[in-house]
């Protein structure tokens, strides 16, 4: 299956209550919500009051499908982070334990990522449930003086005495990440009635409305569908800052408002004017006085002072602008011709302050008695508001400045409500509020040179060692797991002692896949495994019952399912198989307590005996 284009940067329904009726609990079994797909609730609609009004979510459907858990399923908690162990919050020591390695596999080429280092180091913070499990720094924070030309893009080192290893306390350029601090600020000013996110931006920022953008509103801006590009050179096309502002906000769009996703710089960086304009205050203000400060991110800002240069690390090599090595400054050309400071990109920080604001948006908004947003306005950041537009464009998935649910960094800490977003320099913040956990990857992929390559597969890692560490329990001394293998389907086959009489299968079902990619499937062969048929299933889980045609895909509420299905007269053999494309996984899907009747008796018991004649190709015992 072709799979979409995923750059080392790329970014870009369900309803929401206000807090009450349902919620998930603090363990990881969350309650769930139907909700139709394709339902979307505009909320936020009209800036809050100070007072803030309740939101109210549309009825959910009364369809039959697969679970969905929505922001008003989050519970929130008031966490204070600590240092100390994975046990404490109920994690596998030894999946932990392997993040350090994992980073540091790919200070050299691997087989993966061929030709190149991924990076010349890295820094990684894992944690759940307030307590940091994992801190940990590889590689070197300087290495390069410059690179040679393409194709080889040889790197030249710097001599041993210059090099900088990397430290876990490490400054780096967070690029798009940088974007997260323009959204909170935006809505600190919707909560507060400054802005209105279905207001047109022109109405703010009147000269805005140039190539057709009158209708072009806040909300668009923030979730990417204002229809503006991607991306133009302001640095190298416009000679001052002053030309490269109103050449942004005189951009003409590429498609109509609010009909595609078109994941745009350019709308940030009008968005950080906009918020300049309503408050009458700099930018780097806004986000001090709003966000770092009372978060006490002392590491945080742009433009970072000289006195911190040997902490920060380096970036790129950029003899084309007229900049050689970048380090201490930010790395991207527009936010650096700018002066620094846009709404795109241009925040420095490290892993311990991020770590800070991912906890706090965990806890609701709220850290150590300051509050940065109220808690419905961090469930109304997390709503997918293109839900229409991810049928023909999955990666359209965002919520008011989260990017959510990408499987391609997120892995197995996806959900309909896991949110995050990545930096082009190497950077990302993964944050799963359903296990009250997050990951940070910090690395200079950049340095020396962009061509070197993504560091996707290293985003891919630490997100999986942090999902992998939150064991699936079996309900008996073992279940059984599909390998987690890309390209692959896998199958487990059980042989029934005789054929049935008609009859019933029941087993537990645990599955969490990247949906449409990823999927598990079970069938049933009426002639000794030669073909085979899918087999209706009947899912419940406490109140909660549905129907599949015999596959399921995507988000399984990370709950066991108990499976009924009716066999068909003569029926020989079942099987269960999971099918993997090739990238990116959930945590997989897992089989127990199988057993199979008619009114003959027992077909097979896999408790009873019957387990030794199951057909494992690529499944294999999982046990506490």
């Amino acid at each position: 299956m072709q799979r979409r284009n995923l750059s080392t940067d790329v970014v870009g329904a369900g309803a929401l209550g206000t807090g009450a009726g349902r919620r998930a609990t603090a363990s990881s079994r969350p309650l769930l919500r139907k909700v139709a797909l394709g339902v979307t609730v505009a909320f936020l609609g009209a800036a809050m009051p100070a007072t803030g009004a309740p939101v109210t979510a549309a009825p959910p459907s009364a369809e039959p499908g697969p679970p969905v858990v929505t922001p008003a399923d989050i519970q929130f908690r008031h966490d204070t982070l600590r240092p100390g162990s994975a046990r404490e919050v109920g994690l596998l020591p030894g999946e932990v334990d392997r993040l350090p390695a994992d980073l540091a596999a790919y200070l050299q080429p691997t087989p993966d990522h061929p030709g190149h280092p991924m990076y010349a180091g890295a820094v990684a913070l894992a944690a759940k449930d307030g307590v940091i499990v994992q801190h940990a720094a590889v590689g070197t924070a300087v290495r390069y003086a410059a690179v040679g030309p393409a194709p080889g893009l040889v790197g030249v080192e710097l001599p041993a005495d210059q090099q900088i290893p990397m430290r876990p306390d490490t400054v780096f350029d967070l690029a798009s990440v940088s974007k997260l601090f323009t959204a909170i600020v935006t809505m600190q000013l919707v909560e507060r009635g400054r802005v209105n996110l279905d207001a047109p931006v022109a109405h703010y920022v009147p000269e805005f409305a140039a190539g057709g953008k009158e209708a072009v509103t806040v909300r668009m801006l923030l979730t990417h569908t204002s229809g503006l590009p991607a991306f133009t050179a302001l640095w190298s096309k416009y000679p001052t800052p002053a030309e490269r502002f109103a050449a942004t906000l005189a951009t003409p769009l590429t498609a109509p408002p609010d009909t595609r996703y078109i994941y745009s710089d350019l709308g940030l960086i009008a968005l950080g004017v906009l918020l300049e304009r309503v408050t009458g205050r700099p930018l780097a203000e806004l986000v001090r006085d709003g966000v770092t400060g009372p978060l006490g991110m002392t590491d945080t800002g742009y433009n970072p002072g000289p006195e911190l240069r040997s902490r920060i690390a380096a970036t790129e090599y950029q003899p084309y602008a007229g900049r050689g090595m970048v380090w201490g400054e930010v790395h991207d050309e527009n936010a650096w011709s700018l002066g620094g400071v846009a709404g795109h990109a241009g925040i420095f920080s490290t892993a311990a302050d991020l770590a800070v604001l991912c906890q706090a948006l965990l806890n609701g908004g709220t850290y150590r008695g300051q509050r940065i947003l109220r808690d419905d306005t961090v469930r109304a950041m997390l709503v997918n508001y293109n839900a229409r537009l991810e049928s023909a464009d999955p990666e359209s998935r965002r919520g008011l400045g989260f990017e959510l649910n990408k499987h391609w960094y997120m892995m197995g800490l996806s959900s309909p409500v896991a949110f995050g977003h990545t930096g082009f320099t190497g950077t990302s913040i993964v944050i799963d509020p359903l296990s009250h956990s997050f990951v940070i990857l910090l690395s200079n992929r950049v340095h020396p040179d962009r061509g070197w390559g993504s560091n996707n597969l290293a985003r891919r890692a630490v997100a999986r060692d942090l999902a992998e560490a939150m064991p699936v329990r079996p309900r008996s001394r073992e279940a059984w797991r599909a390998d987690p293998r890309d390209r692959a389907t896998s199958t487990l086959t059980a042989p029934l002692r005789r054929a049935a009489r008609g009859g019933t299968a029941r087993f537990l079902l645990w599955y969490d896949t990247e949906p449409r990619y990823d999927s598990a499937r079970f069938e049933v062969s009426t002639d000794g495994g030669h073909t085979w048929a899918p087999g209706r299933m009947l899912l419940h889980q406490g109140d909660r019952r549905w129907t599949s045609d015999g596959t399921v895909t995507g988000h399984g509420g990370r709950v066991w399912w108990q499976v009924t299905v009716d066999l068909p007269d003569q029926a020989t053999h079942l099987r269960w198989s999971s099918t993997t494309d090739s990238s990116s996984q959930g945590r997989g899907v897992y089989v127990d307590q199988i057993l199979a009747t008619d009114r003959d008796g027992v077909l097979f018991r896999g408790e009873g005996g019957d387990d030794s004649r199951l057909i494992a190709n690529g499944w294999s015992p999982a046990r506490d």
